[in-house]
C-alpha cells in the first residue's frame, strides 16, 4: 500500500523530467568566444591554429574547450597527437554552433539597421498636392535603397500635416509653405515645388487663352477645395489683395471631384500642373498658364530634433530632403 502511494504518478515523472532539463540549461554558461573556438578548432584540426585565429592564449582556448565538454557532459574531440578530431557529438552539436554565430551576426546586422535609420517604421504625413506629385516616387526610391523600413502616409490639408507631427501621429510631415510657420521645435527644410494652372472646361470662356493673371480669374465662377486647404487660402489672400470677392460655386474634398465638377461646366479651378497632367487628361478640359509669380509654390519638410525622432524617420526625412528642391516630376 505505501509502495504504491510513493510510486510516481506519469504526470509527475513528466514534471521531474521538465525540471531535470530545465536544471541541465541552467548550468550552461559559455559566450561567443568558446562557441567560435570551437568552432575553428573543428575547422582547423588543431586547438592551437584555432587559438592564434582568434587571438587567444592555446592554455586560455583549451581550457575554454574543456568547459564546454563539462558543462554538455561529453567529449566535443579526439585529442590525437597530430590534432583534434570531433567526435559524433562535437559534428552535431557544430551545426548548432554555427547556427547559434549565424543568429548573432543577423542580431548584430538588425542592431545596426536600427541604429544607422535603415531599419523600421517611419510616418509621414503630406498635404495632398505634394502626396499625388511627389511622394510615390520619392518613396519607390527610398525603398529601393533601404528596403527594411517601412513607411506610413498620411495624407491631409498643409494644417493638419503640421498638427501631426506636432502631436506625434507622423514623424515627417510635408506642408505648402505659405500656409503656417510650425513650431520653434520642428526643424523645416526645403523640399519640391510645384506651379498652379487653371483647368476650365474646353467650351469656358477663358478655354482661348495661353495665359491669365488672377484679374481674368476673380469674375468666374469657381469649384474649390475645402476652405481649410492651402488652395483655398490662397484664394481668399488674392481676392482680399485685388479688393475682390470670390465666386465659389462648389467645394469639392478632392482633385478627383473638383475636376469631375469642372468637367461639368460647373466653374473653372486651380490645380497643380502634375495633377493635372496626370488626372485631367481628357479633352473636355484645357490646362491654362498662370503668369503670376503666386502660381509657383514651395513645400517644406518639417519633423522634430534629434532624439525626438526616430532613426528610421530622420533618414526619410534626409532622404526627403536630399530629393528637392525640384519642380514636380512630368506625369
Amino acid at each position: 500500500m505505501s509502495k504504491a502511494l510513493n510510486t510516481p504518478t506519469p504526470a509527475a515523472e513528466r514534471q521531474l523530467s521538465s525540471q531535470a532539463r530545465r536544471l541541465g540549461l541552467d548550468r550552461i554558461r559559455f559566450d561567443l568566444t568558446s562557441i567560435r573556438l570551437f568552432i575553428a578548432t573543428v575547422e582547423h584540426g588543431s586547438i592551437t591554429r584555432a587559438a592564434e585565429q582568434q587571438c587567444v592564449a592555446v592554455t586560455a582556448a583549451s581550457r575554454r574547450i574543456a568547459e564546454l565538454e563539462a558543462q554538455f557532459g561529453i567529449a566535443l574531440f579526439q585529442r590525437r597527437p597530430h590534432g583534434m578530431v570531433p567526435t559524433d557529438a562535437g559534428r552535431s552539436l557544430l551545426a548548432h554552433a554555427r547556427a547559434l554565430m549565424h543568429s548573432v551576426e543577423r542580431m548584430h546586422n538588425d542592431a545596426a539597421a536600427h541604429a544607422d535609420g535603415h531599419k523600421g517604421l517611419a510616418r509621414v504625413a503630406a498635404c495632398t498636392s505634394a502626396a499625388l506629385q511627389f511622394l510615390p516616387g520619392d518613396i519607390r526610391a527610398h525603398q529601393a535603397l533601404f528596403p527594411d523600413i517601412d513607411i506610413e502616409t498620411q495624407e491631409g490639408t498643409s494644417y493638419g500635416v503640421i498638427k501631426a507631427v506636432v502631436q506625434g501621429t507622423a514623424e515627417v510631415g510635408i506642408y505648402e509653405a505659405a500656409v503656417s510657420t510650425p513650431p520653434a521645435m520642428m526643424r523645416t527644410r526645403p523640399y519640391r515645388e510645384d506651379r498652379l494652372v487653371l483647368v476650365t472646361h474646353r467650351g469656358h470662356p477663358l478655354a482661348r487663352r495661353r495665359q491669365v493673371g488672377f484679374a481674368d480669374i476673380l469674375p468666374c465662377d469657381l469649384v474649390g477645395l475645402n476652405e481649410d486647404s492651402a488652395l483655398s487660402m490662397l484664394l481668399v489672400r488674392l481676392a482680399a489683395r485685388h479688393d475682390g470677392k470670390l465666386n465659389v460655386r462648389v467645394r469639392a474634398r478632392s482633385f478627383d471631384t473638383m475636376l469631375a465638377m469642372i468637367q461639368a461646366e460647373l466653374g473653372v479651378g486651380l490645380v497643380p500642373q502634375g495633377v493635372a497632367q496626370w488626372l485631367a487628361v481628357s479633352k473636355t478640359f484645357r490646362h491654362i498658364e498662370i503668369a503670376e509669380p503666386w502660381a509657383r509654390r514651395q513645400f517644406v519638410l518639417c519633423h522634430r530634433h534629434a532624439p525626438d525622432i526616430s532613426s528610421a524617420a530622420l533618414s526619410v526625412a534626409e532622404f526627403l530632403a536630399r530629393s528637392g528642391p525640384r519642380d514636380a516630376p512630368p506625369a
